[in-house]
């Protein structure tokens, strides 16, 4: 039997979130000035309600049914590793297009709280999908992610007007390996890329003697169901779970609308190539959110 491939549906396809009709019901939802304002200067913003406990449950089930390699839509998966730690005791679960295969994981990227605040990050612009990710770290053996920014691995994409929202479906703590960041890191412009489950510290080896001065990093706990937005260039990592909980979260990357492709090679796997210039649109690159006036 044929499992149907969510990516041709750009709309909701359940009933976990509601699409607000007015334009007052979109307005509910966004941010604060001083909210904005944070993130321009730090790069981040943490702590910004994104689920409730019914949708929470809904989409740690669907990651639990993901988790099995004999799942019928498995195949829809960009990219999937049960284990992505080069450290062999430590796992690092982390997968990519889950969209494409399960309701809840798809209709996450049409959420009202997201769209709304990501179109405000982004300078009040229409928002585009770009791919999503999940990651999960069991107890007392998660791995971690080393620093690096998530543009490193985007350079594909042109310009640099990208946004990242993680999402934690569990309490996210400095034991349990909690989100940290680099205040400000966003102004450092390009830095080399990491291997991305290896060393933590491997990124300190392509700063400047300026920037590990001001490689101050912060941890960022979060509760349930609340995201943390940051731009592309800002650096981030997080460490190993040592706690006896999970930490599962999944990530929703997007670009202003207008960014092209900057190569002419597959930009995800399965994914027919966008030509180098071309811009990024279509099937696998949805536009999510025109603005509350759109």
């Amino acid at each position: 039997m044929l499992y149907k491939d969510l990516s041709t549906v750009h709309a909701l396809v359940s009933n976990l979130f509601q699409q607000p009709k007015t334009k007052e019901e979109w307005e509910q939802y966004k941010l604060t000035d001083d909210q904005v304002n944070f993130f321009n200067e730090n790069g981040y913003l943490p702590n910004i309600k994104m689920l409730d406990e019914k949708q929470i449950a809904v989409i740690k089930s669907e990651i639990e049914q993901l988790a099995d390699v004999k799942h019928p839509g498995h195949h829809l998966f960009y990219e999937f590793h049960s284990n992505e730690s080069a450290d062999p005791s430590t796992i690092l679960f982390h997968a990519l297009g889950a969209w494409r295969i399960t309701a809840g994981l798809h209709d996450v990227l049409w959420n009202p709280r997201f769209v709304v605040a990501a179109s405000q990050l982004l300078g009040n612009a229409p928002v585009r999908f770009w791919h999503d990710q999940l990651f999960c770290k069991p107890p007392k053996k998660g791995g971690v992610v080393a620093w690096h920014q998530d543009y490193s691995y985007w350079t594909r994409t042109k310009p640099v007007a990208h946004l990242t929202c993680w999402c934690g479906l569990d309490d996210s703590t400095v034991e349990n390996g909690c989100l940290q960041y680099v205040p400000g890191s966003q102004r450092w412009g390009l830095l080399d890329k990491p291997e991305l489950a290896g060393d933590m510290m491997e990124i300190v080896n392509y700063l400047t003697r300026e920037q590990r001065k001001e490689f101050n990093p912060v941890h960022v706990p979060t509760k349930a169901g609340e995201a943390i937005f940051h731009h592309s260039l800002t650096l981030h990592g997080s460490g190993e779970n040592k706690s006896e909980q999970p930490r599962r979260a999944f990530v929703i990357n997007v670009f202003k609308d207008g960014v092209v492709s900057d190569s002419d090679d597959v930009l995800l796997s399965g994914v027919p190539p966008v030509h180098k210039g071309s811009k990024m649109e279509g099937q696998f690159f949805p536009l999510l959110f025109k603005g509350i006036d759109g």
